[in-house]
């Protein structure tokens, strides 16, 4: 693959460009663009705005204006070539004169597809694949997830005690986990979609499932709150059912079903934060697809543990994680893992 060391540090900003609207552009992917002018020199960058919004490759090219004319398009996905909410960011290179485009993952989505032959066609220079594994394994990945399973990528998080308790004997559950983790923890909920909790948990907690700043003020980006309640037992005065955002309350306990209703809906990534019940059930159905364990050094030798009953009976059933990263955070271990999946059959 012949790139060139602008081309690939284009590519990195374009990485991090997509970060910044991860969580914010369902159920479009979160893609971050570089223009690059006739001389390597930076000319323009975006990334995709709300759905109906710009995609990255035209907020770039609007920034790079007439220097995009000669010059090379990086990109995190390959450019689309269909006629949707808005135009063919294909179609948009090839009229603003980009001779070269470098991207790092092919659109698998059958709809968009075919934005690399449209350009070839145009005469268009592209490379396929440069940091392909880095780009994938970033804001597009729970886009790739929806697309490849039909249904939501789903973390998991938990924080526990060093003996794996996420609650004291009597129930009590604040401060687990210290106020840095905590702060971790709040800010990851700006980047997903959803946050799923179960009908005991609002009862129990009544938490408000809302992010905000350091100021405490409701943030403009507020992921959609979800609560399955088989048993219609959420109360009217819960936090969850106020104005501060939306919220969808489900009538089933069937993680597939909930998450094939919040995919209908254009929900690529869910954050459940639910208790150890239901935590348990989307085990079970092999419905979490990342784990990020705040653990805390306390000792509470009694009270609920942080999983509860996935149908697991012994010791060959159970789950291995794979480690992504292990990080301090304060005084607590930050675990970010993915369940490795026996095959079926």
């Amino acid at each position: 693959m012949q790139v060139s060391e602008a081309e690939r540090a284009a590519m990195h900003r374009a990485l991090a460009l997509a970060e910044t609207v991860r969580g914010r552009t369902s159920p479009n992917p979160a893609v971050g663009a570089v223009i690059l002018d006739a001389t390597a020199a930076l000319a323009g960058e975006g990334a995709t705005q709300a759905a109906g919004g710009p995609h990255a490759e035209v907020v770039a090219l609007a920034g790079a204006g007439i220097r995009a004319r000669g010059g090379t398009a990086v990109v995190t996905l390959e450019p689309c070539a269909h006629t949707g909410r808005t135009a063919p960011c294909a179609d948009a290179l090839v009229d603003a004169g980009v001779v070269r485009v470098v991207y790092a993952v092919d659109d698998i989505n059958p709809v968009a597809a075919g934005g690399a032959d449209k350009l070839i066609a145009a005469g268009v220079d592209v490379v396929a694949g440069l940091d392909h594994d880095q780009v994938a394994a970033g804001a597009l990945r729970p886009w790739l997830h929806a697309l490849q399973t039909g249904r939501p990528f789903v973390t998991w998080k938990i924080a526990t005690t060093v003996d794996g308790r996420v609650a004291a004997a009597d129930r009590t559950t604040r401060w687990i986990s210290s106020e840095v983790s905590r702060a971790d923890a709040h800010a990851f909920r700006a980047v997903v979609d959803a946050i799923l909790v179960g009908s005991g948990t609002v009862l129990s907690d009544d938490p408000s499932m809302t992010v905000r700043d350091g100021a405490d003020q409701l943030l403009e980006h507020q992921p959609l709150r979800v609560v399955l309640d088989r048993r219609h037992r959420v109360p009217q005065s819960a936090r969850v059912l106020d104005n501060a955002a939306s919220t969808l309350v489900l009538d089933t306990a069937v993680p597939r079903f909930a998450l094939k209703a919040l995919h209908d809906q254009g929900v690529r990534h869910v954050l459940l934060e639910g208790g150890p019940t239901l935590a348990g059930a989307f085990i079970e159905a092999r419905c979490v697809d990342e784990v990020i364990a705040y653990i805390a050094p306390k000792l509470l030798g009694a009270g609920p543990s942080a999983l509860g009953d996935a149908g697991i009976t012994t010791l060959a059933e159970a789950v291995t994680l794979e480690i992504d990263s292990v990080t301090r955070v304060g005084p607590d271990v930050k675990i970010v893992a993915r369940p490795v999946w026996a095959e079926e059959g």
